[in-house]
């Protein structure tokens, strides 16, 4: 017999009306798999079954519905399945920055940045392609190659998100640290991947005030003897110049970096080849370098962000995260699907807690992410969330980095209205994207 709070534990907490539900990027997949492979998957359990039971046609089908920019090879998707030594596109080659750069040329906006103080810079799609181009070239030009490393302290700015296009483009392998972390921890995941360039600030703002991380910055160019290049980022509080460790380092600023007229050009890489080098917690000995692919990476979170996150091309993306935080990596993922990036370098609580959610609201955006705490946080301090634009463009809210409560979720719900879909998700680091 079924009770009264039986009934409750399993309604449903919300559903999308019928013409979200018809217009989301899951129904236009499902329709896709059943038209192109005739099957007859009538909702999504029957599509979700038929994903886990067939992963080489369900991965197949991934490629082919996002029409991925690169070479599919004429190989099957899973080629061997096998843990350890799976192989997937055997043959294909692919670049994670062809997929994110295939929507330039176009005046839309690729990129919107903000920071604390208020600066806001609007980036284009025709703007951005021709940064990373010039960057790339002047990572050539310095003798960077494919499978070299490049090392970066950076904030949560345009700046990062060119430096790692640029190096995803020479096929370089990237790796990111938070300009907050100190020397030694820097040290412990960088000095593991021998880095050949290095790209940094000298100085970030947090909290209202600005923050020297000169003598980090140097102890970092000191102590990485592998390095050949580095390039350095002008924060809040220099003009971005510096010196030379040797006659060996080559040192230049990041303007004179990005000052050159360049063609695009974007190497192909085999579908495995490493695109980053992210890191475990180090909390039992040093921290662990994880590796993920340029053809993993682009696949999985093309999936993520369309078909779980039901983003849309040209649709305002924000993540609120630090460069050391793995929803960094998945945050410019959303470049990959055409939507705008919306990013927000700074202390989210500062001046006080609305503060994100005014930034939310003068963007509009259409999906707002962040972690739980930072959600509890803003329902404990009687935060008004939904400005009057936020209200007419915002479909989505995410969370993740700890569970949200109940109380939390249903404050959202009742601030954002009922249209709102809120949609915590639980991933992981080591495959940088989510498995709820």
């Amino acid at each position: 017999m079924t009770t009264p709070e039986d009934s409750a534990r399993t309604a449903a907490l919300w559903k999308p009306s019928a013409a979200r539900a018809a217009r989301s990027r899951i129904t236009d997949y499902r329709q896709y798999v059943c038209r192109t492979r005739s099957l007859d998957l009538p909702d999504t359990t029957a599509l979700w079954q038929w994903s886990i039971t067939n992963l080489d046609p369900f991965w197949d089908s991934v490629w082919n519905y996002f029409d991925v920019a690169g070479s599919r090879g004429a190989g099957p998707a899973l080629a061997k399945a096998e843990m350890p030594g799976a192989v997937w596109f055997p043959g294909a080659t692919i670049n994670f920055a062809s997929q994110a750069l295939r929507h330039a040329p176009s005046d839309a906006p690729a990129i919107i940045a903000c920071n604390e103080a208020g600066d806001q810079l609007e980036l284009s799609w025709t703007e951005l392609a021709a940064r990373v181009a010039s960057l790339a070239a002047t990572l050539r030009a310095r003798g960077i190659v494919r499978g070299d490393r490049v090392a970066a302290v950076l904030p949560n700015s345009v700046e990062a998100v060119v430096a790692f296009l640029a190096c995803a483009s020479v096929g370089a392998i990237w790796s990111l640290c938070s300009p907050d972390m100190g020397a030694a921890s820097v040290l412990d995941r960088f000095r593991q991947i021998t880095p050949k360039a290095l790209i940094a600030v000298r100085s970030y703002r947090y909290g209202g005030k600005i923050h020297d991380r000169s003598t980090v910055t140097a102890q970092l160019v000191e102590s990485l003897e592998s390095l050949a290049l580095y390039i350095t980022v002008p924060g809040p509080d220099d003009p971005g110049n510096t010196t030379s460790r040797s006659a060996h380092l080559a040192t230049l600023a990041w303007q004179d970096a990005i000052a050159h007229d360049a063609a695009l050009h974007i190497d192909p890489v085999p579908f495995e080849h490493p695109l980053w080098i992210v890191y475990s917690s180090g909390t039992t000995g040093l921290p662990k370098p994880i590796v993920n692919g340029h053809g993993g990476v682009t696949l999985e979170l093309l999936k993520v962000m369309a078909l779980h996150n039901d983003l849309h091309a040209g649709e305002r993306f924000h993540w609120f995260t630090t460069t050391g935080w793995i929803m960094w990596n998945c945050q410019i993922s959303a470049l990959l699907l055409g939507a705008t990036i919306c990013l927000y370098d700074g202390n989210p609580g500062w001046p006080d807690a609305g503060a994100l959610w005014r930034f939310a609201d003068r963007v509009g955006l259409n999906f707002f992410g962040a972690g739980a705490a930072f959600h509890t946080g803003c329902m404990k301090a009687g935060v008004v969330p939904a400005g009057e634009r936020l209200r007419s463009t915002l479909r989505t809210v995410g969370s993740t980095g700890s569970p949200l409560s109940p109380d939390a979720y249903r404050w959202l719900q009742s601030e954002l209205g009922p249209e709102v879909w809120i949609a915590p998700i639980s991933g992981g680091t080591d495959l940088s994207s989510a498995f709820i």
